[in-house]
């Protein structure tokens, strides 16, 4: 297996995982997430892998089976009034294919990402996490992270009354 960056051949793996990733949110919170669909059109995926403020990483075996994959953006807030001048490196997504977890294909591809990171001059690596994910939250807190913050909410509906 290697890391490398995506290419356009990559698609339809790529959009299988975002499947799956889409299927863990909206079995969590059916309420927010859609079931059965993917997070970005093949147009919008194809710019995506072209733009590199954007890159995007796939976990990929000899015969280009894409077992994984890490969206990044870079972020930077120059000049901004309260924030300092910094560059981050922001984890848009992370996935492994359910069918290759426990070959510790996530950490290879967080360790890639975070070590890209260095070489780009970034400050720091951050990523949200959403609750329901709890599995998803051990496996970053064993990589290291530390919450930065919080995202809160409450649901108004008529339990609320």
């Amino acid at each position: 297996m290697k890391i490398r960056r995506a290419v356009l051949s990559d698609m339809p793996g790529i959009n299988n995982l975002l499947k799956q990733v889409l299927e863990v949110h909206h079995k969590g919170r059916p309420d927010i997430f859609k079931g059965g669909c993917k997070k970005y059109t093949d147009e919008e995926l194809s710019e995506i892998i072209k733009d590199d403020t954007r890159p995007i990483f796939v976990a990929a075996e000899d015969n280009d089976k894409i077992e994984g994959y890490a969206f990044c953006i870079f972020q930077e807030h120059t000049n901004d009034n309260i924030l300092t001048d910094i560059k981050t490196l922001y984890i848009d997504d992370l996935c492994v294919d359910e069918a290759s977890r426990k070959k510790h294909i996530g950490s290879k591809l967080y360790n890639y990402v975070v070590d890209f990171a260095k070489e780009s001059g970034c400050y720091n690596v951050t990523l949200n996490v959403w609750s329901l994910n709890e599995g998803a939250m051990k496996f970053y807190e064993k990589c290291g992270m530390k919450p930065q913050k919080t995202g809160m909410e409450v649901i108004l509906g008529d339990e609320q009354k």
